[in-house]
Parts: structure tokens; sequence; C-alpha cells
């Protein structure tokens, strides 16, 4: 695992990108894509080892375009990180608190950030496309009176100035990543498997499913249902769970799941991500 290449969505400084380095380390290799669809296709085709997709955030909810590409895909969850999102006004050096009237920055981002703008009432929001795509435009086009809202790792990139940080609404704010791969690999410390699984449209069909991890006293972690494109009304139901493939519990509750069950696939076994 020398140097394995990275594939995240973002520009170079997104929270993709620390990341990634947080639960990898240093000695990687990033890919920056433009789009999640890309990202996906970026180890699809080989072109990186793995990829490093936010599939949901304790404020924003879930990134429902991610849990669609998981099915999409024929990729495996090998690891999962959880990072904590400290949103910094970020501008370029030589601009000051008072010369700031307009911060870039992504949707999500900006309504993560509402009481700074109360305090701050001068300062008017600007969408952008990416937060450390805004920090990168600020260093490219220099606007006099702007600054960006993004991460440490992007003021760094950037050579670009903190000027005042945790400007988030919420300390408890985590996003949390799915590091996926080709192959599929299962660590010994496992202990969360994700599943994607569908149900005919009948009364109880859920609850029965969901009942052969009651039965064996499965904790159930998340929850999620995604539209089954084609047929209105019924659903994908995304589920992560405490145990490990080997053990006699899991492997019958999902042995019983499919017996009941139009569709199942394990997306993962791996080692829940700490914050």
């Amino acid at each position: 695992m020398t140097h394995p290449n990275v594939a995240f969505q973002g520009e170079r400084g997104s929270f993709s990108e620390e990341a990634a380095y947080k639960l990898l380390g240093r000695n990687i290799r990033v890919r920056p894509c433009e789009t999640f669809a890309a990202m996906f296709r970026s180890v699809v085709t080989g072109k990186t080892r793995y990829c490093l997709a936010p599939i949901e955030n304790t404020l924003a909810g879930s990134v429902y375009e991610n849990y669609d590409l998981l099915l999409e895909n024929d990729l495996h969850i090998i690891a999962e990180v959880s990072l904590r999102i400290v949103h910094n006004l970020i501008a370029l050096r030589g601009t000051t608190m008072k010369d700031v009237r307009e911060a870039y920055s992504h949707p999500v981002a900006l309504a993560q950030c509402s009481r700074f703008f109360a305090r701050h009432p001068k300062i008017e929001k600007k969408v952008f496309y990416d937060t450390a795509g805004a920090v990168k435009m600020l260093a490219a086009k220099k606007p006099e009176g702007a600054a960006a809202i993004a991460s440490r790792v992007a003021a760094a990139f950037y050579r670009a100035r903190i000027l005042q940080t945790h400007l988030e609404d919420h300390q408890e704010n985590y996003t949390r990543f799915l590091l996926l791969s080709r192959s599929a690999r299962v660590s010994p410390r496992a202990n969360k498997i994700s599943i994607v699984f569908s149900t005919k449209n009948d009364p109880g069909a859920l609850f029965r499913c969901l009942g052969v991890f009651a039965l064996r006293d499965i904790n159930l972690t998340k929850i999620e249902s995604r539209p089954l494109r084609g047929r209105p009304w019924e659903y994908f139901f995304y589920l992560d769970f405490e145990g490990h493939l080997k053990d006699e519990r899991s492997r019958r509750a999902l042995s019983h799941l499919a017996e009941i069950t139009t569709f199942l696939r394990v997306l993962g076994c791996y080692e829940s991500g700490k914050r």
C-alpha cells in the first residue's frame, strides 16, 4: 500500500482530502474529481485504487447521490472515517476582517454558518460550487473584499490566511466518509456491515425484514431508502448494522433476509470510524 492513490470530489484542499489524510495518512496520492460520478468511475476504471465518498453529515443529512452510486457501481466499502467539519473564514494575505464584504462557499457550508452571518450582516453570502474551489478562485482572481469559507487544508494549500475559525453553528458537525475499492477487504477488527435490499410492496414486508435483526439482538445504526427506478413507490433500503461477516448471528440474519427479499447485496464489512 505504498503511496495509494485516492479519488475524491472537489478541488485540492477540500474536506474530502482532509478526511483522506486522516484515514490513510499523508503518504497518499490524491486525485480531485469534478463530480461524484467521476470519482466512482476513477476506481471502476482502475485509474485510482480508492475513492472517498461522503455519505452523511450530522447537520445536512444523507448524501443521496452517493447512495445511488453505491448501487450503480460494483465497489466495496472497506473502511470509513468521520471528520469534524470546522468552517474557516479564509482570505488572501493583506485582507483583514474589516475588509470582507462577501464570503464564497458551497451552499451547504453557508447554511451551516447562519449565526456567523447574523453577527456580520455586512458580509454577503455568495454561493460557489465547492468550498476549496472558492479559495482557489480567490487565489486566481483576487477579488477585492472577498473571502471564502472552507477547510484549514484549503487555506494552507492556496497560501491564504484564516481570519476566523469555527464559523459553524454547531460543534457536533461531522461528515462520515466511505473508502471504496474494486476488491473486497475485511479487517479482523471489522464491526459494521452495510447492505442494500429491496422487498415486495406488501403489508408488513419491511417489518419482517427488520425483524430479522431484532430477533437476533443485532443493533441497526443507519437506515436509508432510495426510489427503485421504474417501479413507482418501491424502494431500495440501505442498512448499516453492527457485526462481522464471520459472526454466526450476522450470517444467519443475512441468510434469513435473503429468503424474504427480492434483492440483497452486501456493500462491505469494515471497522466503524471513530470521531
